[in-house]
């Protein structure tokens, strides 16, 4: 990959300025760093900060979005509660481009995929662990309608829609335009959206709600799977399904998969607010450093929260 960088005076952010919850970093145990960072770092396109013994951290301007920490004995695997994916959104039409050609130029398989609101492309990490790279076209979306058994769009002309329809990938990669396809990832990518694996849909659903603070977007129980947004236009901020089915747990000690992701929210007020909800909840969280608290949903998946500390 060129280590030339992008260029910009301030990473573009804008679009997260309504969010009320925001992601730092995502914390992945993996089984061989050099491999994962030859995924995250040389595919994938984030760049390396400075990190802590034993373990490895990428990012963007500056910022971590994926931590890694090596040590597990074996990859991910079906059947458990956990990450289902995590999503890199990607700041305009130009940067989705660069890394869709990025990843077909270098055989990588991907699933590219038209939700409506967002285009996006799948991929796995060496672990089995799935990334979503994602540009969010909310100005193309209108509604969701949700059925007994069936889940329909409407988007901005008025056209009914599937939630999931192959990407018009000809169309999606026309703004590159030539460009150089091994620029890192720019400063405006950030952690957008996590999706977890859960047994029991409804109690996680109302968990991230109720305690956490996310908005309701749509509750599918005909396919097993709730979506939460996060107060801005984009509505897909938290999502979560009951696919591993009702007795999934967490993956055995050792296994690759997620370690624990961060929140981030807009003040003190909020956070305080987290946490008496929390405590009502008989969920009380635990106290870190500085303030910040950890807390586990209702299928272990494990997170922390903390103050935005730099509204920039």
């Amino acid at each position: 990959m060129s280590t030339q960088q992008t260029v910009a005076a301030q990473p573009d952010l804008s679009r997260l300025a309504e969010d009320r919850i925001l992601y730092g970093a995502v914390h992945l145990n993996v089984t061989e760093l050099e491999r994962s960072l030859a995924f995250w770092r040389d595919l994938v396109g984030l760049s390396e900060l400075a990190s802590a013994p034993g373990e490895a951290r990428l990012g963007v301007d500056g910022r971590p979005l994926v931590v890694l920490h090596p040590g597990a004995t074996r990859p991910a695997g079906r059947g458990h509660a956990g990450l289902y994916h995590l999503a890199i959104h990607l700041p305009d039409a130009r940067e989705f481009a660069r890394v869709l050609v990025r990843i077909a130029q270098a055989g990588v398989p991907q699933s590219p995929t038209d939700h409506i609101f967002s285009k996006a492309t799948y991929l796995n990490d060496p672990d089995g662990l799935m990334l979503e790279l994602t540009l969010e076209t909310p100005e193309r979306y209108r509604s969701i309608e949700i059925g007994p058994g069936t889940i329909t769009m409407l988007d901005s002309d008025g056209r009914v829609r599937s939630p999931t329809e192959p990407l018009d990938v000809a169309e999606a990669i026309a703004p590159l335009d030539g460009g150089d396809t091994g620029l890192p990832l720019p400063g405006g990518a950030y952690i957008g959206h996590v999706h977890l694996h859960v047994p029991d849909l409804r109690a996680a659903h109302d968990f991230y709600r109720d305690v956490v603070g996310f908005e309701e977007h749509a509750y599918m129980a005909a396919i097993g799977m709730a979506d939460l947004g996060a107060g801005g236009s984009f509505p897909h901020r938290i999502a979560m399904n009951s696919w591993q089915g009702p007795a999934a747990r967490q993956a055995p000690q050792g296994t690759a998969g997620l370690r624990r992701y961060e929140l981030v929210v807009r003040d003190r007020a909020q956070l305080d607010a987290l946490t008496a909800r929390a405590a009502g909840a008989d969920v009380g969280p635990s106290a870190l450093d500085g303030g910040d608290i950890s807390l586990q949903d209702p299928a272990g998946n494990e997170f922390s929260v903390s103050v935005e500390r730099d509204p920039a």
